[in-house]
């Protein structure tokens, strides 16, 4: 399978479901856009979904099939996916969720209600540009990987370390972050904290942060499309050749239009 387009530029639009990430989400991936070689901008807020059958719409898909899905999947999800992509092929799409503790058990049955808004209103080809990804347990989990930034915005005395473990096995990180700073707003300090976020530094740890890092890889594989000998030295920074992935990313890895099967 070849190259679907030869781009010089590629560009990353992501609908999301907080407002903080609404704001200021691009600013996590500051760190690829530096390369010169993307940009990162939010395209679309919408609210969380559940496995759920809700006011079930039967609809024509692009490639003519019929797919039943919610009425506001069609509108929130897969219009705004289909939107960024149509005539543009050096975009891609980025879908991103919390995937809190409670909801790990229907893990794949919320990825499938996603996968299916997405594929109902692309074409074949449009649907390996785009990816569902997962926070976990949510966006606040990664803040304890660089806890820097969390110090220098909370102004915490004493310092927070670090975490020891895995930060996607945390619990309740939000309620962690309260404990630490009973005033801490999610939207107000965590527009800030994402800001200084150091993605070297939180994917720097090769056995943690599977879901992160297949979000990062995924990115990455889409730049190596179109600039394979520019990511090597990517690759290397976020542990890519000897990291933990999420096999969510791995799967959608190997759905990129450019990339062959097996690989």
């Amino acid at each position: 399978m070849t190259r679907s387009a030869d781009c010089d530029f590629i560009h990353f639009g992501i609908i999301v479901t907080g407002k903080g990430e609404e704001q200021a989400l691009p600013e996590l991936f500051r760190t690829l856009a530096a390369t010169g070689m993307c940009h990162f901008t939010v395209v679309r807020r919408r609210s969380q979904r559940s496995p759920r059958q809700e006011h079930l719409a039967q609809i024509p898909t692009i490639t003519g099939t019929q797919k039943r899905i919610p009425d506001r999947d069609l509108e929130e999800i897969g219009a705004p996916a289909r939107g960024f992509l149509t005539g543009k092929s050096c975009n891609f799409v980025l879908l991103i969720d919390d995937l809190e503790h409670d909801r790990r058990p229907i893990a794949e049955q919320v990825y499938e209600r996603y996968r299916r808004a997405l594929d109902a209103a692309l074409t074949q080809e449009q649907q390996g540009r785009a990816a569902v990804h997962f926070w976990v347990p949510m966006l606040e989990a990664y803040y304890f990987a660089d806890t820097a930034a969390i110090n220098s915005i909370l102004n915490l005395t004493p310092p927070c370390d670090d975490a020891a473990d895995d930060v996607e096995l945390l619990r309740h990180p939000k309620g962690d972050l309260k404990q630490l700073m009973p005033g801490f707003d999610e939207v107000e300090h965590g527009v800030q904290i994402l800001a200084r976020l150091d993605l070297d530094h939180m994917l720097a740890r090769h056995n943690t942060c599977a879901a992160l890092r297949g979000l990062v890889a995924w990115c990455i594989a889409a730049l190596r499309c179109h600039r394979l000998s520019a990511c090597h030295d990517l690759e290397t920074r976020f542990c890519l050749p000897n990291g933990i992935l999420s096999p969510l990313a791995q799967n959608q890895i190997a759905m990129l239009p450019c990339v062959p099967p097996g690989k």
